[in-house]
C-alpha cells in the first residue's frame, strides 16, 4: 500500500485501498472490521448500502450522508415539462422490429414515406466559425478528438452570432451542460460585454468544470443540479431577480432531453418581464406559415414595453433512439400525419440505422444501456461506428445496409419536424441544418428558433 493508505487489498480492483485510516490505524474504517482491526460492528448504510456505517453512528451519519434526500430548489417543480399525463394513450405491447414480420415492416416503411411527404428532405449546410475559437482550433496541442469538438463549438457559436444572439443582456441556459464546454466560449465570445448570465443545468454532479475559472465580475457562472424535467425557469431566483432574456443552447442533448428543454423554455418560462398576469407568447399560435405577429403583440410590444422571455434557442440534436413518446413536443403533428404512440416507437428504434454503423458490423449486439446518456462526463452522445442500438432490432436479410440508413436518417427528419412544428405553433422561426460535417460527427443537425420579426428583443445595453 502507498504510505497513509489503508492497507487492505481490494481484490476485484486488484490493487490496495486508497482510503486514508485514523491516525495510528493501518486499515481505513470500510475495512478495519473485515482485518479485525476494530471490535466496533459496521453495517450497510440504508440509503446507499454501497458503503457502511458504525451501527452506533447510524443516527449522525443518516443527518449527513451524501445519499440523503436534499431540500429541492425553488426552483425544482415535479413533471412541469414531463408532457403527456395521461398514460393510457401509450401502447402496452410494443415488440422489437425483429419480430415484425417483413409485411408489417414494409407497411411501417410506407407509413413513414407518407408522413414525410411535403417536408425539406435536404437539409441546408449552415457550417460556420467564431472568431474565439480561432486560437484553438489552431493549437497543434489539441488531438483529433478535441479538435472535432472544437470545430463542433465553433459551429454553434458561428450560427449564434448569425442569429443575433450574442449580445449583452441575456441569460444563456445550457441544457445537458456536462462539464460546460459550450458556455465557457460563449463567455470568451462576449468577453467585452457587460450584463451575461449563465445557467448551467446538469442533473448529474461533473468532474473537471470548467466554469468555476471565470471569475470576471461582468459574467455569472451558476449550476442548477436537476432534471429538466422537473425545472421551472421562471423560478430560478437570478431570472426572477433580472429578468434577463434567455437563449437555450445545448451540444448534443440527448434524445427526449431536447424535447424536456423546448418545454421548459416555450412554456413554463413564458412570461412578459412585468408581471406573470401577462397572456404567455407561447399562447399566441399561428394561423398561416406566413404569419408574422398578431397586432396585439406588437401593440402590447410599443405601449407596454412587452419583454419576450427566449430570445433563441440553438440545440445540437443527438440520439433520437432515445425519445419518449411521453416528452415528445411534436406529438400533435405525429397525430395530424396519420401516426401515433405505436409508430413513434418504431421510427425512434429505426432512426438508430442511421448513425448505427451497420455496414460494418450488422450481427454485433450492444444493448441500448450501453449507449451514454444525457449525464455523460463525455459531451459526445453519438452512436459509434461499431455499435448497433439494440440487437433485438437488426433486420436480417430484410434490407439492405444503404436502405437501413436511408430509413434512419427519415426517422429523425420526422422526429426534428415535429420539434419545429411545435416551436412554430407557438411563434417561432425555427429551422434544421447541417452545422458540421458528418466526419467530425454523425449527429451533424443543428436546431436553431428564434421569434418572429416583430416579437425579436432589442439588445440591452
Amino acid at each position: 500500500p502507498e504510505p497513509g493508505r489503508c492497507a487492505y487489498f481490494v481484490e476485484r480492483k486488484k490493487r490496495f485501498c486508497k482510503m486514508i485510516p485514523a491516525l495510528g490505524r493501518r486499515f481505513c474504517g470500510e475495512h478495519e472490521q473485515q482485518e479485525g482491526e476494530s471490535d466496533r460492528r459496521r453495517i450497510p448504510c440504508p440509503l446507499d448500502p454501497k458503503h457502511t456505517v458504525y451501527e452506533d453512528q447510524l443516527q449522525k451519519h443518516l443527518k449527513k450522508c451524501n445519499s440523503r434526500e436534499k431540500p429541492k430548489p425553488v426552483y425544482f417543480v415535479q413533471d412541469i415539462n414531463a408532457g403527456l399525463k395521461d398514460a393510457s394513450e401509450i401502447p402496452e405491447k410494443q415488440v422489437p422490429i425483429s419480430s415484425l414480420s417483413r409485411e408489417e415492416l414494409e407497411n411501417l416503411i410506407i407509413k413513414l414515406k407518407k408522413a414525410i411527404t411535403g417536408l425539406e428532405l435536404h437539409l441546408k449546410e449552415q457550417i460556420l466559425s467564431h472568431r474565439a475559437l480561432e486560437e484553438a482550433l489552431n493549437d497543434p496541442k489539441n488531438g483529433e478528438s478535441a479538435f472535432k469538438h472544437l470545430k463542433q463549438q465553433a459551429s454553434i457559436l458561428g450560427n449564434m452570432e448569425k442569429l443575433h444572439l450574442l449580445v449583452p443582456g441575456r441569460c444563456f441556459v445550457e441544457f445537458g451542460a456536462g462539464r460546460g464546454k459550450l458556455s465557457h466560449w460563449v463567455d470568451v465570445a462576449l468577453q467585452d460585454v457587460e450584463n451575461v448570465q449563465f445557467l448551467l443545468v446538469e442533473r448529474a454532479t461533473t468532474r473537471f468544470k470548467v466554469d468555476g475559472k471565470h471569475k470576471r465580475r461582468d459574467s455569472m457562472f451558476e449550476r442548477l443540479q436537476v432534471d429538466i424535467q422537473h425545472l421551472c425557469l421562471k423560478k430560478v431566483p437570478v431570472l426572477e431577480k433580472k429578468k434577463l432574456p434567455v437563449v437555450g443552447i445545448g451540444k448534443h442533448l440527448c434524445g427526449a432531453a431536447t424535447d424536456l428543454a423546448l418545454r421548459c423554455l416555450v412554456e413554463s418560462y413564458s412570461t412578459s418581464c412585468d408581471g406573470e398576469n401577462e397572456e404567455p407568447a407561447t399562447k399566441r399560435c399561428r394561423t398561416d406559415k406566413t404569419e408574422v405577429a398578431s397586432d396585439s403583440f406588437a401593440d402590447n410590444k410599443s405601449n407596454k414595453d412587452y419583454c419576450r422571455p427566449v430570445a433563441g434557442i440553438v440545440i445540437a440534436l443527438c440520439c433520437h433512439h432515445k425519445c419518449d413518446w411521453t416528452h415528445y413536443v411534436g406529438r400533435e403533428f405525429f397525430k395530424a400525419v396519420g401516426l401515433g404512440p405505436l409508430e413513434f416507437h418504431y421510427f425512434q428504434r429505426m432512426s438508430s440505422w442511421a448513425t448505427c454503423g451497420m455496414s460494418e458490423t450488422s450481427t454485433r449486439a450492444f444493448t441500448s444501456q450501453e449507449s451514454q446518456d444525457q449525464t455523460n462526463d463525455t459531451e459526445e452522445h453519438e452512436q459509434t461506428s461499431s455499435k448497433t442500438e439494440s440487437s433485438s432490432d437488426t433486420i436480417q436479410g430484410t434490407l439492405t445496409v444503404g436502405e437501413r440508413k436511408e430509413i434512419g436518417c427519415l426517422c429523425k427528419l420526422l422526429i426534428d419536424h415535429g420539434r419545429i412544428e411545435y416551436l412554430q405553433q407557438r411563434g417561432y422561426e425555427a429551422a434544421l441544418q447541417y452545422y458540421t460535417e458528418s466526419a467530425v460527427s454523425l449527429e451533424n443537425v443543428l436546431l436553431t428558433a428564434v421569434p418572429r420579426p416583430a416579437l425579436i428583443l432589442e439588445p440591452t445595453t
